[in-house]
């Protein structure tokens, strides 16, 4: 079996600020409902076992340990209105979903990534986003990211050529370059490229030699700069990289919960609240198709 792991808060801007947007008298709910019609084709596709995660509220305990971190903060209010419209209409649909509060829709997809991975009968993950977080999660061609718009799978090899490292070390990337999406700023003077050359040799931040003239990186440029910031910022680098690290120990269920057997008897209702009844036949469509 193949198992669809779904970052609903990505999908929900990207159907609020696609279709849905385009259409002056769409209604409230328009992309809440694309994102239930866009997860019942992906069991058209012939997905069978789905869960999707949400960031519930935009906070998280990352906030605790950086002040900077991402808030809801002058975010749409037609998404902050939706996500819990779009938790219970997928719910509704008959769909496993994980609303999170203390953690982030990242750390449920990491979670069930892992629970998934370790089940012998499962034959791949895909973890439908093209978030780079999620690049740490890869493993071979058996746990992959899944972007959807551009109709792409990034495998292990697909993070290295796109990173120049591998998938276990994209936190300490993202720990030294920053992610301004998340709200935390790497360290000065360090960048993709000085990020990606170093940690393709040494792996992790801790690894990396105190001193510049140990470094065995050929070509790079301003090593002694750069090394000398790790030096004495190793400490903000370590913060970050734990903040960009995917928290797995949180409680997702098993594969066979996230089985998707057809909606619920009120998803009859909820499709016409969010202003999209033909959702409903469509899922009664795929749920005889089942039996």
């Amino acid at each position: 079996m193949r198992v669809h792991l779904v970052d609903g808060t990505y999908e929900l801007f990207r159907q609020h600020f696609g279709s849905a947007s385009r259409h002056s008298d769409s209604h409230p709910s328009a992309g809440a409902a694309a994102v239930v019609s866009s997860t019942l084709a992906l069991v058209s596709d012939g997905a069978t076992h789905v869960g999707v995660a949400s960031d519930h509220v935009i906070e998280s305990f990352r906030n605790d340990l950086w002040a900077g971190y991402k808030t809801g903060e002058g975010m749409d209010e037609a998404i902050v209105r939706q996500i819990p419209v779009m938790e219970d209409a997928l719910e509704a649909a008959g769909f496993t979903v994980w609303p999170m509060v203390t953690h982030e829709a990242d750390d449920a997809l990491g979670a069930a990534a892992a629970v998934a991975d370790a089940d012998e009968r499962v034959t791949q993950v895909l973890i439908v986003t093209p978030d780079k977080d999620l690049a740490q999660c890869v493993r071979g061609e058996r746990v992959v990211q899944f972007d959807r718009r551009k109709r792409e799978v990034l495998d292990e090899d697909g993070v290295v050529a796109k990173f120049g490292i591998g998938p276990a070390s994209i936190p300490d990337y993202l720990g030294l370059v920053g992610d301004t999406a998340d709200g935390f700023p790497g360290l000065p003077g360090w960048g993709a490229k000085s990020a990606s050359a170093v940690l393709a040799r040494y792996g992790r931040i801790e690894d990396v030699p105190d001193a510049a003239g140990r470094w065995d990186v050929p070509g790079l440029r301003g090593a002694a700069k750069l090394s000398s910031t790790l030096r004495d910022r190793i400490d903000d680098a370590l913060l970050f990289r734990r903040i960009a690290t995917i928290d797995i120990d949180i409680e997702v269920g098993g594969v066979d919960d996230w089985r998707w057997t057809g909606p619920t008897e009120r998803f009859v209702e909820v499709a016409g609240e969010i202003g999209s009844p033909g959702l409903a036949r469509e899922a009664e469509r795929l749920a005889a198709a089942l039996s």
